[in-house]
């Protein structure tokens, strides 16, 4: 059986690239394979893009990926990567991406039934035969979860890395206490943090490198940025930007 890493020529499982050779040398050449990596920041900061560009990545190095999204429908997913030029379609239809659309219009997120989703994720994450999970956004599954819950989700989410799973969590800062945020970072083992800054007349966003375990590379890194439909993301030098 042909693997489709062979087709895509994907030889280097230990770092996931994002697919953008500017972008890795931020992240200290890639994200960690089998790590967990938190992805931090306010609205409209740039966190879906960067999980976007981290899975099209994926794909190009032949590992199969499921997502977990609040944020859109398969068809709007498949839309926004293609008005970023990555055409994940063919991968789709294979079946080596795999989306779980979790926001619909109309459906109600009642207590009773968020009470247990992280525990449901935890239990399909370590099921699934996919490599690389990607959960945009946590923010919506932990509404009526207790810190407990939350950081019991996330001490789970690193016992599935050593099953040789690669896992990437976006959540808004806003959503949760400082103290939480602080022991959900110290478990991950990359940290990045996605803001706003004024470039001239115009917002652009950026990326903090706040931590990567094993980094070759310093990490603290900083990375300015803009998407532009029909081309994708675009790198701005950071001179230009001011947080």
């Amino acid at each position: 059986m042909v693997n489709i890493s062979d087709i895509m020529g994907g030889d280097d499982r230990r770092i996931l690239s994002t697919g953008k050779s500017e972008l890795d040398k931020k992240i200290a050449d890639g994200i960690p394979l089998e790590s967990l990596t938190l992805i931090e920041g306010d609205n409209d900061t740039g966190k879906s893009v960067l999980t976007q560009q981290v899975i099209w990545g994926a794909m190009k190095q032949g590992l199969s990926v499921d997502l977990f999204t609040t944020e859109s429908t398969n068809k709007s997913f498949i839309k926004q990567m293609e008005s970023m030029s990555l055409d994940i379609s063919d991968y789709f239809a294979w079946g080596y991406l795999k989306i779980f659309p979790l926001h619909n219009v109309g459906f109600e997120w009642k207590k009773e039934d968020m009470l247990n989703i992280l525990s449901k994720v935890i239990s399909y994450i370590q099921a699934s035969k996919s490599e690389v999970i990607v959960i945009d956004s946590l923010t919506l599954f932990t509404e009526y979860a207790e810190t407990d819950n939350i950081l019991t989700f996330f001490t789970s989410c690193k016992s599935l890395i050593d099953q040789g799973k690669t896992i990437l969590i976006t959540l808004h800062t806003y959503a949760f206490e400082e103290d939480t945020l602080v022991r959900i970072r110290s478990i991950c083992d990359a940290h990045l943090v996605m803001k706003k800054a004024l470039a001239g007349d115009k917002y652009v966003m950026v990326m903090e490198v706040v931590k990567v375990r094993g980094a070759r590379k310093t990490t603290g890194n900083v990375v300015s940025f803009e998407v532009h439909p029909g081309y994708g993301m675009k790198i701005i030098p950071m001179s230009f930007a001011r947080v």
